[in-house]
């Protein structure tokens, strides 16, 4: 089976309005100043929240 109509480009688009990527969110580094991504490990000094941090791996 086919289907009976083709969706047309306007139909397609709207369907796919909300595909669209977002920015990603960046706050502050208490530790160091440098951005970083809420709720994660720093990638510069690996701090994650008072007396937990994290070894940063260099790449």
């Amino acid at each position: 089976m086919l289907p009976k109509l083709r969706t047309s480009p306007a139909r397609k688009r709207k369907r796919r309005s909300h595909h669209a990527l977002s920015n990603a969110n960046l706050a502050l580094c208490p530790n160091c100043g440098s951005n970083r991504q809420p709720h994660r490990a720093c990638g510069s000094c690996g701090y994650v929240r008072p007396g937990l941090q994290v070894k940063a791996t260099k790449d």
